[in-house]
């Protein structure tokens, strides 16, 4: 018998855990997953980016919001919607994905146990699981290498009498029986602003809280500030620099409703409340102490820049090890440690990775901020393209979008890529592959773009950023820019 059970245990089936126990399998690997929801996908595909983004596209269909520039804001594709009418698209989208998901570790010959798995000592783990008539089963596996890939939960106040219809978590949301005509959003992160933005576009009354002066700080600040702009004018109120004291459900003539307090005095009446102060580490249940691995208080675990914890054979990917948490990046950080973990040279490059926050607009960046440059000293300058100003833009009815470029003072080198607008994160993706190239702005003077086509903002965004030195194309440039 072999030291161990299996070469990689992998705690995790979402984009990370996935793709650490896949990329293990190809190098010939004995490969097994624990699972502990009956189904594969993680909260990637069950509760969270699957869901919310495919419940975002149903939203703007269903809604007319993408026609309403050109034919009125009246004009809808439904007049009722309803939630069974967003969660039907849903629904069928998360079911092709978890069967996908499924397919690929089969395939691959990933052993997976639908079980909770906890920690026996650093090389074992124990795994429980209830079989249909309610009876535990427990099993040992032993792995040379272990990866945590357990993700996250929606943090809960536990001074917050959460039902998961008048007051949820964002884990909440997709089981919401009806759509609330007023509702209050707590936390303007990621998630809440995507789904604040997304009922705003209903024609829900939102009011959005967060005790942060400026929304998503890591995004740069003209394009969170054009996005504040388009949500005030959805009928979004913006409760910035407050805190929530106390939240309570009461009934009056309206019926249920939810009254929140605010710190400062204020007072928010709702018909529902969407609690999203951020995630915790899924790591309670693991007894990560006897493996000696750390946490922080979020159940969050450190690692290092290959994945591997404090216990060096055991590795950490995803949500679980916090910032950026996005499917497209845990997919690559699974990706790395399995490579790690068998000695396989892979490499990746973190300051390329583009990032994409799904609200209404669309918002996607790859790159600096302008914010960063200036704290840093490095000189700029700025090219812009509005989509109002692209004939794509106008076929399309998208009047707001704006792509931004940010390029070297003096070497003309791209250094970022800012974008909000219908499809920013898919056009995001030309400006990232000519930041790979440490390419000039003159690269995208001398590109020909299809026609109409969104893309053609690259061309009108460097063209504005050069008339802004004065002193007109550098041939210098244009030279290194057609050798690249």
């Amino acid at each position: 018998m072999p030291e161990f059970t299996y070469d990689m245990l992998v705690i995790g089936s979402g984009p990370a855990g996935q793709r650490a126990a896949i990329q293990a399998a190809k190098l010939g690997k004995r490969v097994a997953m624990a699972e502990r929801r009956g189904v594969v996908g993680g909260v990637c595909i069950n509760t969270g980016t699957i869901p919310s983004k495919t419940l975002r596209e149903a939203v703007l269909h269903l809604s007319g919001y993408r026609l309403r520039s050109l034919y009125g804001a009246s004009y809808t594709v439904k007049q009722h919607i309803t939630m069974e009418d967003l969660l039907f698209r849903t629904d069928h989208v998360v079911r092709h994905e978890i069967d996908v998901t499924l397919h690929q570790l089969m395939r691959n010959d990933v052993d997976l146990f639908n079980a909770h798995a906890q920690f026996v000592d650093p090389h074992t783990l124990r795994l429980i699981d209830l079989d249909k008539r309610g009876t535990r089963a427990m099993r040992h596996l032993s792995a040379a290498t272990i990866v945590i890939a357990a993700g996250t939960e929606a943090t809960r106040d536990e001074h917050i009498p959460f039902d998961g219809q008048r007051i949820c978590s964002s884990d909440d949301v997709l089981q919401m029986q009806r759509l609330p005509h007023s509702l209050a959003v707590v936390g303007a992160g990621v998630i809440g602003l995507e789904y604040a933005s997304l009922f705003a576009a209903l024609g829900v009354r939102v009011t959005l809280i967060d005790k942060r002066q400026r929304l998503l700080s890591f995004i740069d600040a003209e394009i969170v500030d054009t996005l504040a702009h388009h949500l005030r004018e959805n009928r979004v109120t913006l409760r910035l620099g407050e805190e929530v004291s106390g939240m309570e459900p009461f009934n009056d003539v309206s019926g249920d409703r939810v009254r929140i307090q605010l710190a400062s005095g204020k007072q928010v009446v709702a018909d529902a409340a969407l609690y999203s102060i951020g995630r915790t580490g899924a790591t309670s249940r693991l007894t990560l102490g006897a493996a000696g691995v750390e946490t922080d208080d979020r159940g969050r675990i450190s690692v290092n820049e290959h994945y591997q914890t404090n216990v060096p054979h055991i590795y950490a990917v995803g949500d679980v090890i916090g910032f950026p948490s996005l499917a497209s990046t845990s997919m690559e950080q699974g990706r790395l440690a399995a490579c790690h973990a068998f000695g396989v040279e892979a490499t990746s490059v973190p300051a390329l990775f583009p990032y994409g926050v799904y609200s209404i607009p669309e918002i996607s960046m790859v790159g600096r901020t302008e914010e960063e440059l200036t704290a840093e000293g490095v000189p700029y300058e700025v090219g812009k393209a509005h989509y109002r100003e692209i004939a794509r833009g106008q076929i399309i009815g998208d009047s707001i979008g704006l792509l931004k470029l940010i390029f070297h003072l003096q070497t003309h080198a791209l250094l970022g890529v800012h974008i909000i607008g219908d499809g920013a994160s898919e056009l995001v993706h030309i400006g990232q592959a000519v930041l790979s190239l440490n390419a000039p702005i003159e690269y995208f003077v001398n590109t020909v773009f299809n026609y109409p086509t969104l893309a053609e903002c690259y061309k009108t965004a460097a063209f504005d950023g050069i008339n802004r030195l004065g002193g007109g194309v550098r041939q210098d440039a244009v030279a290194t820019s057609s050798r690249t």
